[in-house]
This record gives C-alpha cells, structure tokens and sequence, in this order.
C-alpha cells in the first residue's frame, strides 16, 4: 500500500512538472489508469423556480462551467442530497440538461442515462457524448414536489472525466432556500 502510494505522489509530480513546463497533457492518468481532470468543473450554483414548500411544479437547476484546461470532457455527474429531515425524490425520467445558464439556455444536451440511489439520496446524470471543455451546462432536476419543511437545503455536486476509472471531484455544495409560507402554506398540518 505504502508502494502505491509513493508510486501516485510521483506519477502526480512527474504530470504536474509536465504541466508547469509547458508540456500539453491530455489529462492527468496514474499508472493503475485512474483520469483525473487537470483542471476540475467549477459549480457555479443552484436555483430553483419555486422556493416554498409543497410545491408541486418544480425545477431545480445545477450549473457548471468545464474550464478549458481541463484535460478531459465532462462524462457525469452526481448530485447527492446532504443531511435533511425531508428527503427530496427526484422525477429521474424528466431530467434534462442544456448548455448555458438558467435564464439563457442553450442547446439541450444528449443525457445517456440518469439514476438515483436511495441509499445515498443522490442523482448521477451521464452525459453521451461528454459535455466539452469551455462549455457551461446546467443540469435540470424535477422534484416530486419540493419538501415538507421549510429550512436550507445542500445537494453535494461531484464531477467525472470519462473512463473506466474515473476520479470524481468534488464541486461543492448547491444551496437551496425552501420557505414555509407560499401558496400551499395554508394547507399545512403539523
């Protein structure tokens, strides 16, 4: 183990040196074939078009931009409600993607296949052909409907290079505010 990992800090190293000289590299690949991005997505945020709870007729949106450094296209990505009281279950057969931003968007993106894993409460999209580099996509999620209880809610965004064994990165958190009082406030009962 203790060989391994000496093994990656310096394939790591050997492609960073790479990098800093000048030399072009495709992506960054240890030797056990593990693809990494040279320069990970960066995610941008998230928004939803009703923010009250209840709410049936919803969207959440997740942009992120892949810079164009990034060695590698962008192949999938996951988006795993963190630590709530409500859980969030996703209409997975709706989801869509596009390029640009909510408000602007662009052409819809080929999704291959989307999933949910109700153990992890998370939602993997994977994007056929993969989303290049310099573009921005914004991922559309549509909820059953939003959560019983009003307060914040975090959805951990992790993207994938493409490839067998690919290395997620970790993009951060989407935030979304939900309210308690909207439309459907008066019909509450707790």
């Amino acid at each position: 183990m203790k060989a391994l990992t000496k093994g990656r800090f310096l394939s790591l190293g050997m492609i960073s040196m790479a990098v800093l000289s000048g030399v072009s590299a495709r992506a960054v690949q240890l030797s056990d074939g593990t693809v990494f991005f040279t320069s990970p997505p960066r995610l941008e945020g998230a928004s939803t078009t009703q923010n009250y709870v209840r709410a049936w007729v919803v969207t959440y949106y997740f942009t992120l931009t892949i810079p164009e450094n990034s060695g590698e296209p962008l192949q999938r990505v996951t988006i795993a409600q963190d630590e709530n009281v409500d859980t969030v279950r996703f209409s997975i057969d709706e989801t869509k993607a596009f390029e640009g931003q909510r408000g602007r968007l662009g052409a819809t993106l080929p999704i291959q296949a989307t999933t949910s894993d109700p153990k992890t409460k998370a939602v993997t999209v994977t994007f056929n052909p993969p989303i290049a580099a310099g573009k921005t996509v914004t991922i559309a999620l549509s909820p059953r409907s939003n959560p019983d209880y009003g307060g914040v809610y975090l959805f951990g965004v992790t993207a994938f290079p493409p490839g067998e064994k690919s290395h997620g990165q970790f993009l951060g958190f989407g935030r979304l505010n939900i309210y308690d009082s909207g439309p459907n406030s008066f019909f509450r009962f707790r």
